[in-house]
């Protein structure tokens, strides 16, 4: 068994396992495509999908600045 990155021994994901704020979609950090606003990230936790960074055109929907990959 490949032990990853932010995996336990049972091979629980922890801190890398992230869900999208806007379609609750499941994101592996590294392996995903995983977005978070600078601003807003580190005190509300938002997390973005590909697809929602595209439909939000790359900018967070609360404070409207650019939205930078994990």
């Amino acid at each position: 068994m490949v032990k990853l990155i932010g995996t336990n021994s049972a091979g629980h994901l922890g801190w890398v396992l992230k869900y999208c704020s806007i379609c609750n979609r499941k994101l592996v950090v590294g392996n995903d495509a995983v977005y978070t606003c600078p601003k807003c990230g580190p005190t509300s936790n938002t997390y973005y999908c590909l697809a929602d960074h595209k439909r939000l055109r790359g900018k967070c929907p609360y404070c409207k600045s650019d939205l930078v990959p994990i």
